[in-house]
């Protein structure tokens, strides 16, 4: 053996771990993910359509075609791991509040920091829909009217706690005869939660039943793992394909209602959560960089549904609420929890409609608005969606259904924000009730991120910029 073989040798301790090349933190990833996709969105765009089909409908080019194929199959990823997650999260968590007290306190003060934060958002919404008038200053073509195929009702939140089946699954059947299946987070949610009663009423005979719900939660959060890394990836596709497909233009005629609504999202996001926190004694710094994954993925994927799996690991490992309490407040806030989609978004909407079609609104109407951004996300919880919000608002308010059709040139585009907003008061309140609770893990929120996703263990994690 060479001297230099051996001086190496001798210099390495058998305990030294070998050096291993640094990749870009996630966070660094999912954001070359987005100038990535904004490029390639941008290429296929100018690329223009492949051609026509027998119905004159434009087919998209092959890059456009592989940007969507990316994106959606990322988001059907996340979509399959949801319902086997909430059950055993739900059910687990049951079981595990034995060790929790207060547990209908939580709830209790979880709903009621839903209802006031979302309070809030719609003020929000309404003063600027007001002080911004978007329906006065478009050049939107009253042509573009149309009523939309799905409605928002009362009666949804009723039907929507009725399980179906054990699984919370629905069968519809597509315009092509392909049977497609989809879930209702709401009934999967009421199924967990009998389950996890039954569990704990049955006593020491559900102990290896609830050993095996650990075990396969452990097993789902696994997968979960796997699939989580492969954002960046899919950022590029679900990006790509919004600006391929819908481009800039269409702001042009609605430029004051997308400006009104982002400032919306914004001032919710930057003042009034950061605000809260402070309140509350809680790092806003800490609380961005712990939930931003999240909103990153809500952003791009623009599911709340789908990027639930992930607000969940960033609320329990990053900003330290108990898994037993955010099991439960994370998947209940993302079907009842939107601020983007059931209060900035109806709210500015609404006034858009009123003052297009010259309809003027009283303080009773307004009252309206804020009542429906309030209660009116939980009446729609089974059939979550802006559109399905916006047409409760106009129909509770009495404005015209075809107010709708003059929107959705651009809903995509505003999609992104509000479902970013969505996560982020999907996190938000439950590490707000659990430090008022003096249940949150301080030192686990005050942790040093190191450009991880959620911190768990070192083998666990992207490595850190």
């Amino acid at each position: 053996m060479s001297s230099s073989v051996q001086s190496a040798t001798s210099e390495r301790t058998p305990d030294q771990p070998v050096r291993r090349r640094r990749l870009p933190s996630f966070g660094v990833q999912v954001l070359i993910g987005l100038v990535l996709g904004v490029v390639l969105g941008l290429v296929a765009r100018e690329m223009g359509p492949a051609g026509v089909d027998a119905d004159g409908v434009a087919v998209p080019n092959w890059l456009t075609e592989t940007l969507t194929i990316v994106g959606t199959t990322f988001v059907t990823l996340l979509r399959a791991i949801v319902p086997p997650l909430v059950f055993l999260a739900i059910v687990a968590s049951i079981a595990n509040l034995r060790e929790v007290t207060g547990a209908a306190r939580l709830a209790g003060k979880t709903l009621l920091w839903f209802a006031g934060t979302a309070l809030v958002a719609v003020v929000i919404g309404i003063a600027l829909g007001l002080v911004m008038e978007p329906g006065e200053n478009t050049s939107v073509s009253a042509d573009a009217a149309a009523a939309p195929s799905r409605t928002g009702s009362w009666l949804d939140f009723l039907t929507g706690l009725v399980p179906v089946n054990m699984l919370g699954l629905q069968a519809s059947a597509g315009a092509d005869g392909s049977i497609g299946l989809s879930f209702n987070v709401l009934q999967i949610l009421v199924v967990s939660i009998a389950v996890g009663i039954a569990a704990l009423k049955v006593g020491e005979a559900a102990e290896p039943f609830l050993v095996f719900v650990r075990s396969a939660l452990a097993v789902v959060q696994k997968v979960l793992w796997w699939v989580i890394l492969l954002a960046p990836i899919a950022t590029v596709g679900l990006l790509g394909r919004a600006v391929a497909t819908y481009g800039w233009e269409a702001l042009g005629s609605l430029g004051t209602f997308t400006v009104a609504i982002y400032v919306g999202l914004a001032l919710v996001l930057f003042v009034v959560y950061p605000t809260l926190l402070k309140v509350n004694g809680l790092s806003v710094k800490q609380w961005f960089s712990g939930a931003w994954p999240a909103i990153q993925l809500g952003f791009v994927s623009r599911s709340s549904i789908g990027t639930m799996p992930v607000t969940q690991a960033v609320t329990e490992r990053n900003l330290g609420v108990p898994r037993a309490y955010a099991s439960f407040a994370v998947p209940l806030g993302a079907t009842t929890k939107m601020d983007g989609c059931a209060s900035i978004y109806p709210a500015i909407s609404a006034i858009f409609v009123a003052q297009f079609f010259g309809i003027d609104l009283g303080v009773t109407d307004y009252l309206l608005i804020a009542f429906v951004a309030v209660i009116g996300s939980a009446a729609t919880a089974g059939v979550t969606g802006a559109t399905v919000m916006l047409t409760l608002t106009l129909s509770t308010l009495g404005l015209p259904l075809e107010g709708v059709g003059l929107l959705l040139a651009i809903d995509p585009i505003l999609d992104m924000g509000r479902t970013a907003t969505n996560v982020a008061g999907q996190t938000l309140v439950p590490t707000l009730v659990a430090k008022r609770e003096g249940i949150l893990d301080q030192k686990a929120y005050d942790a040093g991120r190191g450009g991880q996703v959620w911190r768990e263990d070192a083998a666990e994690v992207p490595a850190a910029a």
